[in-house]
């Protein structure tokens, strides 16, 4: 009998290992639908939540939050690139210079929630922002992002241009710090089981039939 279980799946749209903790997970969701139906909520966290509007050039902020030199970041640029095409997404590593800040997209994120789109808009601002390098800070972005994974244009901007679920995102992400997140992806099952990092498939695909196994 397929046991359900609940997944909390804890990232940033401009964590490229959430992109690729996703997408590792999808796979594994795939290779267990024999033993477990999910249902998957997206939480916030944002890695720079004083970023300003302007966003920042990458080298630059990962040079000054984590002391990484150039030839550094250059591995692990390339390191995330090769990760990223054994998943099936794709890092364009070259144009994507600058970081930016995030939480308008998770305010959308937690609407798309309500609508049942919350998945296919995650996925998709994934994909602005690591394949097609853009903005997710930008508003007409987001509103081209939405429209692609057929949410309502009107409502989003309607959210974007008002307060909106800011204090849900915040109450979000300050409910997940305090259980002791503080680096994503974190992957939560059945609200008790973490699995840290973009790991990859065999490893989702173990913890969740384990899991399932006891539900």
């Amino acid at each position: 009998m397929s046991k359900q279980l609940r997944i909390d799946f804890v990232s940033d749209v401009s964590c490229p290992w959430c992109a690729i903790g996703l997408k590792s997970l999808e796979t594994a969701l795939e290779r267990v639908s024999d033993v477990a139906t999910v249902d998957l909520h997206f939480q916030p966290f944002e890695l720079n939540p004083d970023m300003g509007p302007d966003g920042q050039d990458i080298v630059e902020h990962i040079t000054q939050k984590y002391g990484a030199t150039a030839e550094q970041q250059a591995s692990s640029r390339e390191t995330i690139r090769q990760r990223g095409a054994e998943v099936g997404f794709t890092f364009d590593m070259e144009r994507r210079g600058r970081i930016y800040n995030t939480f308008d997209a998770h305010r959308l994120l937690s609407w798309a929630e309500g609508e049942g789109r919350q998945r296919e808009l995650k996925e998709a601002l994934f994909a602005s922002y690591f394949t097609d390098c853009e903005d997710p800070s930008n508003h007409d972005v987001l509103l081209r992002v939405v429209e692609r994974v057929g949410l309502d244009r009107t409502t989003a901007a309607r959210i974007l241009g008002s307060d909106e679920y800011a204090d849900e995102v915040r109450e979000r992400e300050q409910f997940f710090q305090r259980a002791g997140i503080h680096s994503v992806p974190a992957i939560i099952i059945n609200q008790r089981h973490l699995i840290s990092g973009g790991q990859p498939p065999e490893v989702f695909e173990q913890a969740l039939r384990e899991i399932a196994g006891r539900a």
